[in-house]
């Protein structure tokens, strides 16, 4: 299995610290346009950075940097070697490239926009770049570590921990900015989530049919005659009852969703099916 895994990160690898250096640049010019100048702060290193700069003035990339620097150490004695070494190009990327692209604190100055078009397009653009690194197998380091240490030793899950570590940034951002950051680091944090699944799994196209019918001749010859899609039967058991029944499973395009539920309603009334999004389907006829 290790072998597997080394095979696959190995893998394009000169396309996937390409697709890196883009996802790294995308963050650090949005943190750099709408989230360091209007002091939101979001979660992660990047928000411990926007606070520290408040106070004391240091540059935030020297603060991410330190920030990254100490929480690779503490994953090094607490996380498995290779989960840390991936993580740290990312980790160490992206102080330098805040530093490169600092500039554009003072040359992109947005004016007469309210902080909620701030926010937004904040956390569009900033989720599309964590996306992107997401998606070619890196991540930025950072508080992630801790994520994973609480998720591994307190047993939580990884989105409880990732709430409990990003919830603790972003409160003690609103003790010190106030409650109206505190809700635009909110929205950020929002949007940031649903690009990068976006990113990462695409736009659905497509749709999973499960469908459980007594008439399965019928609803089989609707979807491969008159629909002119495959489908594929296999066998289930009952979890109350443990009585065997039929599955009958298709994907079909999305534009065609109407048309098959309304045509297994039509067929059987009391067909029993669900619905679920198909990102990606590879592989078949």
């Amino acid at each position: 299995m290790d072998n597997i895994i080394a095979s696959v990160y190995v893998k394009n690898r000169v396309k996937r610290y390409f697709y890196l250096f883009i996802g790294v640049l995308i963050c650090a010019c949005t943190y750099n346009i709408f989230i360091l100048p209007y002091n939101i702060v979001f979660g992660g290193v990047s928000g411990i950075s926007i606070i520290v700069h408040h106070f004391v003035g240091i540059k935030p990339s020297i603060v991410i940097f330190a920030c990254s620097f100490v929480l690779c150490m503490i994953g090094f004695l607490f996380l498995d070697k290779r989960t840390v070494f991936r993580s740290i190009v990312g980790a160490l990327l992206l102080p330098i490239m805040v530093e490169l692209t600092s500039f554009l604190t003072n040359l992109v100055v947005i004016k007469d926009a309210d902080m909620l078009t701030i926010s937004i397009f904040g956390g569009v653009f900033y989720g599309l770049g964590l996306g992107i690194a997401y998606k070619y197998g890196f991540t930025l380091g950072g508080t992630d570590f801790i994520t994973q240490i609480v998720h591994k030793y307190l047993k939580f899950t990884m989105g409880t921990s990732m709430t409990i570590v990003e919830g603790i940034v972003v409160i003690s951002g609103a003790f010190v900015f106030g409650i109206t950051n505190f809700l635009y680091a909110v929205v950020i944090l929002y949007l940031m989530t649903m690009l990068v699944d976006k990113v990462i799994l695409g736009i659905s196209d497509k749709k999973a049919f499960y469908i459980i019918t007594s008439k399965k001749k019928e609803v089989s010859d609707y979807v491969i005659n008159t629909m002119g899609h495959t489908i594929t039967v296999f066998s289930a058991t009952g979890g109350f009852l443990k009585k065997k029944v039929s599955v009958l499973f298709t994907v079909i395009p999305t534009k065609e969703y109407y048309k098959l539920k309304e045509g297994i309603s039509y067929i059987d009334s009391s067909a029993f099916f669900t619905v679920v999004d198909a990102y990606e389907v590879s592989g078949g006829e």
